[in-house]
């Protein structure tokens, strides 16, 4: 794991870790996040400027498939203001030693492009390393599912718990634990649990859907 100096020259005394869950717009937790030291946020980060909060400074870009490549064509990608404000960009996935023409479309790593594209920001690049990924695999391995794809979201997490001290606080924000059905959600949303049963986190749970 690397040091927290990858990702920051002091320790957090608090750190905000905001999904992207489609019932996020119903929270009120937008000062809450702001307040926090780091915040971290994902991809298109959703609400980001309004209910969300306005406040970056970690953001996590998926860097290999189809998402990354849509990025890259997409001129105005880097003026985006969650781009422009994060100091710290995060690429959940390590580089292919494959050739990039011998790589699937779906799955093709983009990381070197994604880092010439982000050069002129002057941001931190942390590239989370396949011990992030084994870990994660062995943790929501079933016997329904032995080789498990992690979510983004649980990998940085996972990431930021093995490297950030006891002491600081973590809270969870806008996580839903539901999405693409190749990911384990309820083994991922069972392991957010029991951090926070531990106090390693806190997790702010989703408005519930009113009945219709």
């Amino acid at each position: 794991m690397p040091e927290v100096a990858a990702l920051g020259n002091d320790i957090p005394r608090s750190v905000a870790i905001v999904g992207n869950a489609p019932d996020l717009h119903s929270l009120s937790s937008a000062d809450q996040i702001d307040a926090a030291e780091w915040v971290v946020r994902f991809n298109n980060a959703s609400g980001f400027g309004t209910w969300s909060g306005k406040r970056v400074t970690h953001l996590a870009l998926v860097n290999h498939g189809g998402q990354m490549e849509e990025w890259l064509s997409d001129a105005t990608f880097v003026q985006r203001p969650v781009v422009q404000q994060a100091s710290h960009i995060l690429f959940p996935f390590p580089r292919k030693t494959e050739n990039p023409s011998a790589q699937e479309k779906d799955g093709r790593d983009w990381t070197d492009a994604a880092q010439t594209l982000l050069q002129a920001l002057e941001v931190s690049v942390t590239i989370l390393p396949e011990t992030v990924h084994q870990s994660a695999r062995q943790l929501l391995a079933s016997s329904e599912n032995r080789v498990p794809t992690p979510s983004t979201g649980f990998l940085v997490a996972l990431f930021l718990l093995g490297m950030l001290p006891a002491q600081t606080r973590i809270d969870v924000h806008g996580f839903g634990f539901e999405g693409w059905s190749g990911h384990s959600w309820m083994e991922e949303k069972r392991w957010f649990e029991e951090r926070a049963t531990e106090g390693r986190l806190t997790l702010h749970p989703l408005p519930r859907k009113s009945a219709a």
